[in-house]
């Protein structure tokens, strides 16, 4: 839950620091799980292990702190998979900490399971999110660098995004580089931090 609940706080801080109040009228900007829950992405993450969040409410024409909105909804986009990334190397930090403490075997080890799941949980959900598909964050992030006019003509397909998305995850080929993808970039965060996750 701690990769679903900071990726959506993170989108709610930096719009309410922009200056939209919408994500503090709806109770966003909090790490208490319970406020970022989607009951149907909920009861799938526990069913099939792929679940998601309320998506957090965000208004551009309350940004009083940046003249292009634009921009300013490109660093909302940007901050949940960044928040997931930063995560993601904060619990290889303590990881690497962990390991040479002298802690007795039975709250080591599960302290360290917790740590490397939250590691490749984090940046596997930070990576999908990055995703050029709607409504992913990707997809908010290639809108900024596309031309209004082209913009404009693909919006109209952004109601089958949840039906791409969805075929796209059933398929082997996505689910196996996937997969790669994660531990290529868990294994590469790992031997910045100095440390071994296998």
């Amino acid at each position: 839950m701690w990769a679903l609940t900071i990726h959506e706080f993170a989108h709610g801080y930096v719009a309410y620091r922009l200056g939209d109040i919408t994500p503090k009228l709806h109770g966003r900007l909090t790490l208490n799980p319970i406020a970022h829950i989607d009951p149907i992405g909920f009861i799938a993450l526990l069913m099939v292990h792929f679940g998601w969040a309320k998506p957090v409410p965000v208004n551009p024409l309350f940004f009083r702190k940046i003249k292009n909105r634009r921009l300013g909804m490109l660093l909302v986009a940007l901050a949940g998979p960044a928040a997931n990334f930063i995560s993601a190397l904060l619990f290889l930090i303590l990881l690497k900490i962990l390991t040479p403490a002298p802690i007795p075997p039975s709250i080591k080890l599960p302290l360290e399971i917790f740590l490397t799941w939250g590691t490749f949980i984090n940046i596997g959900f930070g990576i999908f999110n990055l995703l050029p598909i709607p409504p992913l964050d990707g997809y908010h992030i290639l809108e900024y660098f596309l031309p209004v006019e082209t913009l404009i003509k693909i919006k109209r397909y952004e109601p089958y995004g949840m039906l791409i998305l969805i075929a796209i995850i059933i398929l082997p080929p996505f689910t196996s580089m996937f997969v790669s993808v994660i531990n290529g970039i868990s294994l590469a965060m790992a031997k910045l931090v100095g440390i071994n996750l296998f």
